[in-house]
């Protein structure tokens, strides 16, 4: 097979979704069982229930910053907070983690011993990288899992890796220069600063063809800056926690999901699907036997694209990276969460959609809520701003809006203030 990883990427989708949905219900089990944090988080839930999509949407999604705090309560006990079924001796699992990382937060992720244990190997195939090609990369191995998530998947692929690590770009041209790596994996800045070094110094890095890129935005400008020097460069979507959720293909139509994650798209602020199409935080179900998570909500906004991928990859495909879901901001003194915003629309079921703006100058803060709705009963607007003024305790103007006028940009809570 020369243009699929493997036959994975072009099973039948109603084939496809009904194994990641048969493998739900022993991965609820095997985290509830395996792990304190999901025995606790899921306690009473009938693992042999959680068999569709519904029924995992009523489970509750956990957030990265839910995350940090369990780890930080039980640091003395348990660096993982309970939500890795794999360790090392003195822990709850006392064997199992190959590597263990360290990620701003400090947030520590495991790593077990299966092979591309973060699940790579797919993006790089898909950015071109082949058996036999050398690799250069430039993500850290400092700390954070970023340069051995990418190492592994190249591994997986039959690649040579050049472990260059970030900075040091002097050092990294030269030995460009003198390998002669087929392809870039790193950020696409620092290949962007790699380039524009090599044309400054007359560095030969011709051989430098392709390029597999993460970790921040790739905006279509760099993308055809780089194709103008000679690099075809693919982005991948993924975390620390998750490993790789979606990659771009040939086609370049949005990002493929990955074969080993169940993803959600749902409303900021809460658990709630969004309709295919619309702006929300990307959720994800690991089927990851050493690091179980179920749910994780990356903080992340995407939206599902409809239609297959034109390289005949037939999973589901996001929009990418669209911006941040965490909009939580301070009005007067006073944090206000997406989450408040999603408790006033459940309040009343008139409402669509709900989005908060914040505007005004320092010190001088005014919040007007923009609702959606169709056939407003009488009174709306004066109930909405009384549950408004009782969640948040802050005074907010309610200003009705037609279905479908707001923007599609996920955006819960819109911060419209000068601070000049």
């Amino acid at each position: 097979m020369t243009d699929f990883y493997d036959a994975l990427e072009q099973r039948d989708p109603a084939e496809r979704e009904a194994t990641l949905m048969a493998a739900l219900p022993g991965h609820i089990a095997h985290a509830q069982r395996a792990t304190s944090a999901f025995a606790e988080s899921l306690t009473g839930v009938d693992a042999a229930r959680i068999c569709n999509r519904g029924a995992l949407a009523q489970l509750p999604v956990i957030r990265k910053h839910e995350l940090l705090a369990r780890q930080t309560a039980l640091r003395a006990q348990d660096p993982f907070g309970g939500f890795s079924a794999i360790g090392w001796r003195g822990l709850r699992a006392a064997s199992g983690a190959r590597r263990v990382f360290q990620s701003p937060g400090p947030i520590y992720e495991p790593e077990g011993s299966a092979p591309d244990y973060w699940r790579m190997g797919r993006a790089l195939f898909a950015a071109g990288f082949r058996a036999g090609d050398l690799a250069h990369c430039s993500f850290s191995y400092h700390l954070t899992p970023a340069g051995s998530m990418m190492e592994s998947g190249a591994h997986a692929v039959g690649c040579t890796t050049f472990a260059g690590g970030v900075g040091n770009t002097e050092l990294q041209l030269q030995a460009i220069a003198e390998l002669r790596p087929h392809g870039y994996i790193g950020t696409p800045s620092f290949l962007k600063l790699l380039v524009e070094k090599a044309a400054e110094t007359g560095t030969p890095i011709g051989t430098l063809a392709k390029a597999s890129v993460g970790g921040e935005a790739f905006p279509p400008s760099l993308r055809d800056w780089l194709t103008a020097r000679g690099v075809t460069a693919y982005q991948s979507y993924g975390t620390a926690d998750c490993g790789l959720i979606a990659y771009e293909t040939a086609a370049r139509e949005g990002l493929v999901l990955d074969e080993g994650v169940i993803v959600e798209i749902v409303r900021p602020g809460t658990g709630d699907a969004v309709p295919d199409g619309e702006v929300g935080e990307v959720v994800v179900t690991v089927l990851n036997p050493d690091y179980p998570l179920v749910r994780f909500g990356t903080g992340d906004l995407s939206a599902v694209l409809a239609g297959a991928c034109p390289t005949g990859r037939s999973n589901r495909r996001i929009k990418g990276w669209m911006g941040r879901a965490d909009q939580t901001t301070k009005v007067r003194g006073m944090f206000v969460h997406p989450g408040q915003v999603a408790d006033v629309a459940r309040r009343h079921p008139e409402i669509l959609k709900a989005r908060l703006v914040v505007e005004g100058e320092m010190a001088n803060d005014r919040m007007t809520l923009l609702i959606e709705c169709a056939g407003a009963s009488e009174g709306l607007a004066a109930g909405v701003a009384a549950s408004v003024r009782d969640l948040t305790k802050l005074r907010a103007e309610v200003v009705l809006a037609a279905p479908g006028s707001l923007p599609n940009d996920g955006r819960v809570i819109e911060d419209a203030r000068k601070y000049e």
